[in-house]
């Protein structure tokens, strides 16, 4: 055995884990899933081919479907926004040289930590019930509250201000965005007489776009699987008004046991999320700019 094999037999040795963890984790479980979005399958007796019958009844014969579809798109397009601009504008602050700045960045971090939890979750659902602190509040100036948790009106808005809390994570990559960019940039438009709207505008907005870019990806990818605030928080309800289609796809798969109908859910999800990402990378040419060479 030569040097060159035994060098690429250690090479795959030391990638054996991973792929075993690809295999059985990834490419096993979704190779699984696509079979079973061609079924009949209820987790107790035997997947019964179906063909395209699940993503046909989908498309053309499921409103509640339709409806979680148009739910969780509202929920991306306001929420994912609202985010990033958030964790950016405080990204922003926590650049400047403070003092305790490193223990600000901490405090709005926390929220990412633990925004995802259960316990979180109740804790926002405490919050905007009918005797919860933000009705508490209202109530100080003899404003009548309601139960804005279980209200078909504002249920959805109740989540979206739950994902924007969470906005750590994106201003911890914003930050670390922030400090790539040359501070003799400013400099010289300072000496040039930009004011800091305009150093914001066309400098650190330009140069910041790759961090955008990628912040933007991951929000969308995580705002269209979010589920577990809707499921602790509204349970879907009411009126399905929180019907977001990762609660959907649940409902299908472990209330009804519909599991071939709810792996072809699955899928049509991850069709429309690549569909998305593909859209961000078409359009990225035209907003992206990279140092090297210029826009993306």
């Amino acid at each position: 055995m030569n040097a060159s094999i035994r060098r690429n037999l250690t090479a795959y040795l030391f990638m054996l884990p991973w792929l075993v963890g690809l295999f059985t984790f990834i490419i096993g479980p979704m190779s699984s899933s696509l079979y079973f979005s061609f079924t009949k399958y209820d987790l107790v007796s035997s997947p019964k081919w179906l063909g395209l019958d699940n993503y046909r009844d989908i498309l053309l014969r499921d409103d509640r479907f339709l409806k979680s579809l148009g739910i969780t798109f509202q929920f991306v397009f306001m929420a994912v926004p609202l985010k990033l601009a958030f964790a950016l504008l405080v990204a922003v602050v926590m650049n400047q040289a403070l003092r305790f700045i490193g223990v600000y960045r901490a405090i709005y971090y926390i929220p990412s930590l633990v925004g995802g939890s259960v316990a979180v979750a109740i804790m926002w659902r405490q919050i905007f019930d009918t005797d919860g602190i933000v009705n508490q509040v209202l109530g100080l100036f003899g404003l009548e509250g309601r139960s804005w948790v279980f209200s078909p009106q504002y249920s959805l808005y109740t989540l979206i201000l739950l994902a924007v809390w969470q906005f750590g994570s994106s201003m911890v990559i914003f930050l670390a965005g922030l400090k790539q960019i040359p501070a003799y940039l400013y400099e010289s438009s300072s000496l040039d007489g930009a004011n800091k709207w305009q150093q914001f505008w066309r400098i650190t907005l330009p140069m910041l776009s790759p961090v955008l870019f990628f912040n933007l990806i991951m929000q969308l990818f995580y705002g269209f699987l979010m589920f577990t605030q809707a499921f602790i928080v509204t349970k879907g309800g009411p009126m399905d008004s929180t019907l977001v289609y990762a609660m959907y796809l649940y409902e299908k798969g472990f209330n009804f046991y519909q599991m071939g109908y709810a792996s072809a859910l699955s899928w049509i999800i991850l069709v429309i999320i690549g569909i998305m990402t593909a859209l961000l990378f078409a359009s990225s040419k035209y907003w992206v700019h990279y140092e090297t060479g210029g826009k993306s």
